[in-house]
């Protein structure tokens, strides 16, 4: 178990530098999205060159964020329904999702995505849009993101087991958003008894 651990430390390791990598993405599409409307507004010169360069600065943020955030534990779920149930219980859920939900969808896209995005390459497949840019990077963008998903599946069923069995101390422990908002409440109330003087 050990070293599936390791291996799982590696994915993570990776998936986190990924994910937190492209965030700097968004700030480029937004800079380029600004630059081009003021552009378009005071010069009237457009491109869709930098229209899809946008598409593809956010897509490639969402893309390598997807499994970082997996690693963080903070895809979205039911907590009305996860969280009446003891701790092991949703570490069952939690596996049963991952091995019959998360890992089928994203093998599968993998095996479509792979030729898709190999067919785009090998065409020289451009945008329709007049001026537009060629596509075959996003549909590799495509195929990276789930195969980045893939692999950080494989990572969180791992220590999922390995919690399971009392190999690892639960990474994420569960807090549903009640107890979230409770927490943050005596947070902020502790921090306005130590600012207040008596």
């Amino acid at each position: 178990m050990q070293g599936l651990l390791s291996v799982a430390r590696a994915i993570d390791a990776v998936a986190e530098w990924i994910g937190k990598s492209v965030g700097w993405l968004i700030l480029v599409a937004v800079l380029l999205s600004a630059g081009n409307a003021i552009v378009r507004k005071t010069l009237n010169v457009s491109s869709n060159a930098y229209l899809e360069a946008q598409w593809y600065l956010y897509g490639a943020a969402f893309l390598g964020a997807a499994a970082y955030t997996l690693r963080q534990n903070e895809h979205i779920r039911i907590d009305i329904v996860y969280g009446a149930f003891s701790r092991r219980v949703q570490h069952w859920i939690d596996l049963f999702g991952h091995v019959f939900f998360l890992m089928p969808f994203v093998i599968l896209m993998d095996f479509y995505l792979l030729p898709y995005a190999l067919r785009s390459f090998a065409t020289g497949e451009y945008s329709n849009n007049s001026g537009g840019l060629i596509l075959w990077p996003a549909k590799f963008l495509l195929l990276a993101g789930f195969v980045l998903l893939t692999v950080q599946g494989v990572s969180e069923i791992i220590k999922k087991i390995a919690v399971m069995t009392g190999h690892m101390d639960d990474p994420t422990p569960f807090v549903s958003a009640h107890q979230a908002a409770e927490l943050e409440g005596e947070q902020l109330a502790e921090a306005i008894a130590k600012g207040v003087k008596p």
